[in-house]
């Protein structure tokens, strides 16, 4: 018992000791750290962001067109299956729903940039987002839209220009529109800015575009209506060129586009792994010099009575030392650059304690996996052949 009480002491001195080496292993580690937390950091945000809309979007179904990859590019189908779809019993009302992107024209820099423009009919409140509503009746004049407060920095001081001094002239496709309020959503991977705009305005911006279809279509049922059993109504009398999602499958139909369709999710992915094979590596080292140096000692506590498992337990709390210690530095730094990189990229880059408690759990089985490995050589001492 006696042993066993020294182990953890025991396994402070042996890293302590060599102190030059015990900073490198604690920095190996909180690289380690920063490197997949950036990784799920961003992995995060990209899922986050992709469903902003999804989220504010009011709805009981969508109707989108199968061949839709995400709601920044979608597929048109025809506006035909939405008035289809209000005949149907359980179904309130629907409204037809336009994405597309367009030329902005930085007002001063005088450079273009794609924007994402959203219009819907103003008499319907189907967007949930402080500064839409106040200013639906607006949006019923002519050449007039909303802004993305929390747009890129490239498309000009929008912003604050109309917080500042009101109404602000630009030109989206080359034609003149006025930017009466602000709204505030946030930018993605596929989506650096956003306008908000009535579905007349959304004509004048695209006049090549056939009025017939529409890219997203918003159904809202009657109150106890049940959207499973109304949509399997919808699908089987309506055409293959839709399908009907409830605002869950929306989302995740999303989400799963991003994180394995696209290659980002899996750049993602990999760069974590990357992250925890080197922070592995460089423990292992460590680990590895510690007790191939003290292989004299490891051989006198076998002599003494430390068993194989003992001097495990050792290396192990070893291990977890180097784990818990450089994560600390580690987070730290990690927490710094989001907060550089938010305001960078606008990106909802947040660690909440469910992604921090994923980060070290995966910090100590890269510390234990790494400790397994030297453990080897522990297993394998023998005190007569030590001491001959």
């Amino acid at each position: 018992m006696s042993f066993r009480r020294r182990t953890v002491p025991l396994a402070w001195l042996q890293l302590s000791k060599e102190r030059l080496r015990f900073v490198v292993a604690l920095l190996g580690v909180a690289f380690a750290v920063i490197l997949v937390s950036m990784q799920v950091g961003f992995r995060a945000a990209m899922y986050r962001s992709a469903v902003r809309y999804h989220e504010s979007l009011v709805y009981d179904l969508a109707m989108i067109s199968p061949k839709t990859p995400f709601i920044g590019f979608p597929s048109s189908f025809s506006r035909r299956r939405l008035y289809q779809a209000l005949g149907a019993a359980g179904v309130a009302d629907v409204t037809p729903v336009y994405l597309r992107q367009a030329f902005w024209k930085n007002p001063w820099r005088h450079n273009s940039r794609n924007i994402l423009v959203l219009a819907f009919d103003p008499t319907h409140d189907v967007l949930a987002l402080p500064g839409v509503r106040e200013h639906l009746r607006e949006l019923e004049r002519p050449d007039v839209a909303l802004f993305d407060a929390a747009s890129r920095e490239e498309y000009g001081p929008v912003a604050t220009t109309v917080r500042a001094t009101g109404p602000l002239t630009a030109e989206v496709n080359d034609r003149r529109i006025t930017i009466v309020g602000l709204f505030t959503l946030g930018t993605s991977f596929g989506v650096d800015g956003s306008l908000v705009t009535s579905d007349l305005n959304y004509q004048r911006l695209f006049p090549d575009r056939p009025p017939g279809f529409v890219d997203l279509g918003l159904i809202h049922l009657e109150k106890g209506a049940d959207p499973e059993d109304v949509r399997q109504r919808l699908a089987d009398t309506l055409e293959s060129d839709v399908q009907l999602l409830t605002p869950r499958e929306f989302v995740a139909r999303e989400v799963g586009y991003w994180g394995s369709t696209t290659p980002i999710g899996y750049v993602f992915g990999f760069g974590a792994v990357m992250g925890l094979i080197v922070g592995g590596v460089i423990v292992y080292q460590i680990l590895f010099s510690d007790v191939s140096e003290h292989l004299s000692e490891y051989a006198t506590l076998k002599a003494i009575g430390y068993t194989n498992r003992d001097l495990s337990l050792v290396v192990l709390r070893e291990a977890m030392i180097l784990a818990v210690l450089g994560f600390a530095p580690g987070m730290l730094v990690t927490l710094l650059l989001y907060r550089v990189t938010a305001e960078a990229t606008r990106l909802p880059l947040e660690m909440s304690l469910a992604q921090a408690a994923g980060v070290l759990l995966m910090t100590l089985a890269m510390c234990a996996a790494s400790a397994l490995m030297a453990l080897r050589k522990v297993r394998a001492t023998d005190p007569a052949e030590v001491f001959r």
